[in-house]
C-alpha cells in the first residue's frame, strides 16, 4: 500500500419432536408422571443443544480465518470489493504484528516502514508492491481448501504479507511472508534504490517516534478489525504518517492516517464498497 485511496454461523438449535404414544390403559398418574420426565429430558436436551450452539458462535480472536466464519454479513449481501476482503482474510492464519516481527528479525537492526497483505484492495491496474512485482489477482488469494502447509517457496494459493524493512542508512529490504504458515518466502536488499531513496528513508524512519505496532493500535481502538496493510509516507500536507488500513466485521475497509511524532489520527476514510 502505497497511499492510494485504498461468517457468523447462526447455530441453528436443532428441533426434536418428541412424539409420546400410549395405550388407552395409561392412567392419568402414570401419564402425569411421563410428562414430568419428558420435560426434564427435553430441558436437558435444550441446555445441551444451547452448549453445542455457544460454541460456534463468533469470538474476536487475532487470526483473522478464525473468525471470518463468525461475520453477520452473508454472502449474498457483500459487495465484490467486501467478497475479496472476506475470501482472503478467511485464509490468513499470521496477523499482522507476527508478520512484522517476522519481517523485521531478517532484516539486523532494521525498522519497518511498509507492510501489505498481497492481493487485498490492491489497484486493478498492478500497482507494484515493495518486491516491485505486479500485485496479485483476487483469485491468487486461495481458497480455504487450498492453504494446507506451503513449501518453502510458498504456496502459489496461499495469501502473503509483503514488507519493506529499511536499516538505518535507509537501505531497504523486501520480505515476503507466507501468511498462512509464517515462513519467510523471500528476503533481499531493493536493488532498484538510488542515493536519493536511501536517505529519504533514512531521514523518515529517524523522524517516526511512533513505530508501526503503536499506529496499528491507535487505528484499532477507533475501528475494530483486522490491520492488513501499514505504510509509512507524507501525507499531502508533507506530514510523515503511517497509513493503516484496516478491514472491520462488515467487511468495509477504513484508512486511518495516524501521526508518525505525535501518534494522533490526522485523517480517517471509510470505503464501504
Amino acid at each position: 500500500m502505497r497511499f492510494e485511496p485504498r461468517r457468523n454461523k447462526t447455530a441453528s438449535p436443532r428441533t426434536r419432536r418428541l412424539r409420546v404414544t400410549g395405550g388407552a390403559l395409561c392412567a392419568a398418574a402414570l401419564a402425569a408422571t411421563l410428562v414430568t420426565g419428558c420435560g426434564q429430558g427435553s430441558g436437558d436436551e435444550t441446555a445441551a443443544e444451547t452448549s453445542e450452539a455457544a460454541k460456534v458462535l463468533p469470538n474476536q480472536t487475532t487470526s483473522p480465518s478464525e473468525s471470518v466464519s463468525g461475520s453477520p454479513s452473508g454472502t449474498a449481501q457483500l459487495t465484490k470489493e467486501q467478497a475479496e476482503r472476506k475470501e482472503l482474510l478467511s485464509t490468513v492464519k499470521v496477523t499482522f504484528d507476527k508478520a512484522a516481527t517476522t519481517a523485521v528479525g531478517e532484516v539486523s537492526g532494521g525498522k519497518l516502514t511498509d507492510l501489505d497483505l498481497e492481493g487485498l484492495d490492491d489497484d486493478a491496474s498492478g500497482s507494484p508492491s515493495p518486491t516491485g512485482s505486479a500485485s496479485a489477482s483476487p483469485e491468487a488469494s486461495g481458497s480455504p481448501s487450498d492453504t494446507g502447509s506451503p513449501s518453502p517457496s510458498g504456496s502459489a494459493g496461499s495469501p502473503k504479507w509483503v514488507a519493506e524493512v529499511v536499516e538505518e542508512d535507509g537501505t531497504a529490504h523486501n520480505v515476503t511472508i507466507d501468511a498462512v504458515s509464517g515462513d519467510v518466502i523471500d528476503s533481499a536488499p531493493d536493488a532498484d534504490q538510488s542515493d536519493a531513496d536511501k536517505q529519504e528513508l533514512a531521514d523518515q524512519v529517524s523522524k517516526a517516534t511512533q513505530t508501526p505496532e503503536q499506529a496499528a493500535k491507535v487505528a484499532t481502538d477507533k475501528q475494530d478489525g483486522w490491520v492488513t496493510s501499514i505504510a509509512l509516507d507524507e501525507n499531502d500536507s508533507q506530514v510523515l504518517v503511517w497509513q493503516v488500513d484496516v478491514v472491520s466485521k462488515d467487511w468495509n475497509k477504513t484508512t486511518f492516517d495516524v501521526d508518525a511524532a505525535k501518534g494522533t489520527i490526522t485523517d480517517e476514510q471509510v470505503d464501504d464498497n
